[in-house]
């Protein structure tokens, strides 16, 4: 299962940077090749300063080894061997009027002392992270998600939905990172679904993104927008910037197995914003978000 799912993570790689390179129509990926120290490495490819993309990256890798000391009480485990492998990424367009979006599928494995898989799973998801609300676009997005899940289980979307608005909630603001989408974690193997019916569900959620997004971005890139809103975007992006550093599993785990820093905090955007004490006007397109983030919606 890992082989097979590495293999597929390498083609959504190619497609979806493929993808996102023709709706740039400027910017091409730079790839970085990396080996971790303690087994394994990665793909790193980041789009800069292009038309649409202010930056992004659609990384792979696969790592392997020692389970950290911090990872074997997080999981409640004494010495053990894992590998781990996924495609995380993140774009944050120029345009205010564009959202940012974030999606990460990966495969777990962990072995006893004989090399014996004792645990795996699969997990991942989609979510989008709006500046300036379009509902339509948070309907588009969301129902291609719901339709990626429906061919599995009618019961998935309004589960990894509502786990989605659970994990992606900025606790010390209380108020989510975005309008949400799909998160699901410990995908394993039970009287319902095999290893193989996760993996077929998992590639199904990955081969919809493109779906999910670019229609997004075609709609907007080329938005007209002022000097007012780029200070919103960037005082959003703060707060984007404040959960993948305080509350993010994935940063946390790249940083607890010694992961390539450039690669993990390749989500960080370039311009930022830190205001204090700021408020969106009252009745203006900037509240209109905030009140969202702040009570999320049934979009579907």
């Amino acid at each position: 299962m890992k082989d097979k799912f590495y293999a597929y993570i390498q083609n959504l790689q190619d497609q979806i940077c493929t993808g996102l390179e023709a709706v740039d129509g400027t910017a091409k990926f730079r790839e970085d090749l990396w080996k971790r120290p303690e087994g394994g490495g990665g793909r790193t490819r980041v789009i800069e300063n292009g038309a649409v993309f202010e930056k992004g990256g659609v990384n792979i890798s696969a790592v392997h080894g020692k389970l950290p000391e911090s990872m074997q009480k997080m999981f409640g485990v004494g010495e053990a061997d894992f590998f781990a492998c996924g495609l995380s990424l993140v774009l944050h367009p120029k345009n205010p009027m564009t959202p940012t979006v974030h999606a990460n599928w990966r495969y777990f494995e962990m072995y006893d002392e004989h090399g014996k898989v004792i645990e795996q799973w699969f997990g991942g998801g989609q979510d989008l992270t709006p500046y300036y609300l379009f509902e339509e676009d948070a309907t588009h997005f969301h129902q291609t998600c719901k339709t990626a899940c429906d061919q599995h289980n009618q019961e998935f979307y309004p589960k990894y939905k509502k786990q989605c608005d659970a994990y992606f909630w900025n606790a010390h603001r209380n108020e989510a990172r975005g309008i949400g989408g799909l998160f699901f974690d410990y995908c394993k193997a039970n009287e319902q679904m095999s290893m193989e019916d996760w993996f077929d569900f998992v590639s199904e959620v990955g081969n919809s993104f493109l779906e999910a997004y670019v229609p997004i971005v075609e709609k907007r890139k080329n938005l007209s927008y002022t000097p007012e809103n780029r200070n919103w975007q960037e005082i959003r992006r703060g707060r984007y910037v404040e959960f993948n550093l305080v509350h993010d599993k994935g940063t946390l785990f790249g940083l607890r197995t010694n992961g390539r820093i450039e690669s993990i905090l390749m989500s960080l955007p370039p311009h930022v914003q830190w205001v204090y004490d700021h408020h969106a006007e009252a009745g203006s397109e900037e509240e209109k978000l905030v009140n969202v983030l702040e009570n999320p919606r049934e979009w579907i």
